[in-house]
């Protein structure tokens, strides 16, 4: 099978003269005495192609019964002859020689009939959104940027792990998952009897992981450079513009790494993926830019240029406390950051991205490593402007006893973790890693403002209907 070319290899091409194919939808229909004229996008860009249907072409009974039929959203085939266009803003447009309505969209029940719908209409509509260009432009962009993510770690030797989604294990501590059962729940509830686990799947409870970076570091352990870019899931009852059910994380870990590696990588990992999207993604970048968040390319060619500032978090909190800004969540050692803080270091007190290093270790996770002053731990996070946190890493605590002291602390049972530990026990290694929420980033790049438009499935509470 011979692909045909896509609109938009069509709006680039040096073909006019030549016959052309158009299959795509409808975006819009307008006619006068002398033509109608199709606006088709397939979704491979922005841009729509303009067709032209001169006054013979409708003295064709099929093809004037096809034309009454066509409306916002039918599917058409199009065959015609690229032609110079003679109207504004577009190089080329399809003389129409056949037309073929392939599938209709009826206007009195096709939902997307209006040029302009709110984010919150479209939510409801999730199967039908990404024919809008805001839904489209962020699946392109989307696309984009998941293949940035392996080519910038292929790039540079790291090697790409799968890591499970099963697991008996909780990375964060926070006990917010969910699980997994083959057992029949509903009978034993009406029966009375109590749970056996044993008599599950898997001899024991499992959840949906929440991370895959402790299973990563095992194949950190051997193979040196890894990361893995899949998706976890939280059962927080959290109904905020920045969180979901399931999502998909970037996990990169490297052995004999320390803070400063980790730094420097995930620095280079943000500006190359922005670099990315403003060269490969133009044209979405522009309509965000002008729709939906004004500035948005200015800000992201900044980030690419500016070095990023590197501040404790302990600098970090005097900052803040010094600044006699008005907070509503007033800052203080000990705390954790939230995105007032982080907004306030990055556009007031920085003017760029800041890296804020050594938090308290009460804040963060176990396997952390454990600074020498006693409170705090080898943390860093990376904040941006007009954003906040974009990631959060640490260097690892690779030293057995120091990581099952800590382990004793936090009261988690050792059983769980044996495996992890072994990794302390044998030929342990300094390593580094961080995370990076793949929607986070959408929502940077892209402007959007709530999370759960830059996943073509939103999952969250109550919502997992398409």
């Amino acid at each position: 099978m011979t692909l045909l070319p896509t609109i938009k290899q069509l709006l680039s091409m040096e073909a006019v003269g030549q016959s052309v194919t158009v299959r795509g939808w409808v975006r819009t229909k307008r006619e006068t005495k002398q033509a109608v004229f199709l606006e088709v996008n397939d979704g491979s860009c922005l841009s729509n192609i303009q067709c032209v249907l001169d006054s013979f072409l409708r003295q064709n009974q099929s093809t004037n019964e096809s034309i009454l039929r066509l409306s916002t959203g039918a599917s058409v085939e199009i065959i015609g002859e690229l032609v110079p266009s003679p109207a504004k803003g577009q190089r080329v447009e399809v003389k129409c020689q056949q037309l073929k309505l392939i599938g209709e969209a009826p206007p009195e029940r096709y939902p997307l009939q209006k040029k302009a719908h709110s984010l919150e209409f479209l939510r409801e509509i999730a199967h039908l959104r990404v024919r809008t260009n805001t839904f489209a432009a962020v699946a392109r962009v989307r696309n984009r940027m998941a293949f940035a993510i392996h080519q910038f770690f292929q790039e540079r030797g790291f090697y790409y792990i799968h890591t499970p989604i099963i697991t008996t294990s909780d990375a964060e501590g926070a006990g917010a998952m969910f699980q997994v059962t083959s057992l029949d729940l509903e009978a034993l509830s009406k029966s009375g009897t109590p749970i056996d686990y044993e008599k599950d799947f898997f001899g024991k409870k499992a959840f949906l992981t929440v991370s895959g970076q402790l299973n990563v570091e095992t194949y950190c352990q051997a193979l040196s450079r890894v990361y893995t870019f899949g998706p976890t899931f939280r059962a927080e009852n959290s109904n905020t513009t920045r969180h979901l059910a399931e999502f998909w994380m970037i996990e990169p870990e490297m052995a004999f790494a320390h803070l400063d590696d980790n730094i420097a990588l995930a620095t280079e990992f943000i500006q190359y993926l922005v670099a990315i999207a403003l060269q490969d993604c133009a044209e979405d970048i522009a309509f965000f830019d002008q729709r939906i968040q004004p500035g948005l390319r200015e800000s992201l060619e900044r980030i690419v240029k500016t070095s990023f500032t590197r501040m404790s978090y302990t600098e970090a909190i005097r900052e803040l406390e010094d600044s006699n800004a008005v907070f509503e969540f007033k800052p203080y050692w000990g705390c954790d950051l939230q995105s007032e803080h982080e907004k306030f270091l990055t556009e007031k007190v920085a003017g760029g991205p800041v890296v804020v290093t050594d938090y308290p270790k009460e804040i963060k996770a176990f396997y952390m490593k454990q600074n020498e002053d006693g409170k705090t731990v080898a943390a860093m996070d990376v904040l941006v402007p007009r954003f906040g946190e974009i990631i959060g890493g640490s260097e690892r605590e690779w030293r057995l006893d120091l990581l099952e002291k800590r382990m004793e602390e936090l009261g988690l049972a050792k059983e769980p973790y044996q495996w992890y530990l072994d990794l302390r026990r044998y030929g342990s290694t300094p390593h580094s890693g961080f995370g990076l929420g793949f929607e986070r980033l959408l929502l940077y790049i892209t402007g959007m403002t709530n999370i759960r438009d830059v996943i073509p499935f939103p999952r969250a509470p109550r919502q997992a209907d398409f």
